[in-house]
């Protein structure tokens, strides 16, 4: 997953000044996004704090890695039932 040029920090601070009154379209050519990434941003982090937006960040994280280790599990099995001759 490719990773963002903005911190959560950021986003945050852009969807605040956004919210503030700032124009979008003069807010995303000072930040250097274009509007859709801010409304992306306004769906994914709108009205969260940082803490929030760090702590969504680790979940995310550790899903990613539970995933992979289900994933690695099945394999297993499989490779067990195929070398056993286990049918399904």
């Amino acid at each position: 997953m490719k990773k963002s040029r903005f911190t959560e920090e950021q986003i945050i601070g852009f969807l605040k000044q956004a919210e503030a009154g700032m124009p979008i379209k003069e807010l995303c050519r000072n930040g250097g996004f274009s509007d859709a990434t801010f409304y992306k941003w306004r769906a994914k982090f709108g009205g969260m704090q940082v803490s929030e937006a760090q702590r969504l960040r680790e979940l995310e994280s550790e899903n990613a890695k539970l995933k992979r280790l289900l994933a690695e599990a099945h394999l297993d099995m499989h490779a067990l039932k195929s070398v056993l001759g286990v049918k399904r």
